[in-house]
């Protein structure tokens, strides 16, 4: 990262519908309400091509609005090797996709930059996968984004020092 170029995270999930848009979304407000939006790039991606081109799940949106923030700006794509160019870290969801993006990374360098969003907020039970909500009911949208909002905020308090002494 140079002063100039913004850091850059890709949050990345199954099908970017779900997890990886609120992660996006939740890691962007903490950037930009504390001033640093135009230095941080957020973005998100899926392993798989399901639902690429469509918004986020209707559960996704209404979970992120209850929560205040705007996520119907959004469409699904899938993850592709030049992701691993664009972008400064690539965080996995759960340890599935951390495996996939690991077998894609195409040297070490790649490699080292994939982490996993629960490792940066994990519980004592030590469980580290952000899971999924799609076939479950509201109240798990509600209950995943509570742990991608802790998550992220463990995160980006690692991140903004470098961040802000970059700029």
């Amino acid at each position: 990262m140079t002063a100039s170029a913004p850091f850059r995270v890709v949050f990345v999930c199954t099908g970017n519908i779900c997890r990886s848009p609120m992660a996006e979304v939740v890691f962007r407000w903490f950037a930009e309400s504390v001033g640093l939006g135009d230095r941080i790039v957020s973005t998100s991606a899926g392993t798989g091509d399901w639902h690429v081109g469509e918004p986020a799940d209707p559960r996704t949106i209404e979970a992120l609005r209850r929560r205040g923030y705007d996520g119907t700006r959004h469409r699904a794509r899938q993850f592709s090797d030049t992701d691993f160019d664009r972008n400064d870290l690539v965080i996995a969801l759960d340890r599935s996709h951390e495996r996939n993006l690991g077998a894609w990374a195409r040297s070490d360098a790649d490699s080292d930059k994939v982490l996993l969003l629960g490792s940066f907020d994990a519980p004592e039970d030590g469980g580290v996968d952000v899971p999924d909500p799609y076939y479950a009911g509201t109240e798990a949208f509600d209950e995943v984004l509570g742990m991608i909002e802790s998550a992220c905020r463990a995160l980006f308090r690692q991140l903004e020092p470098a961040i802000r002494s970059a700029g």
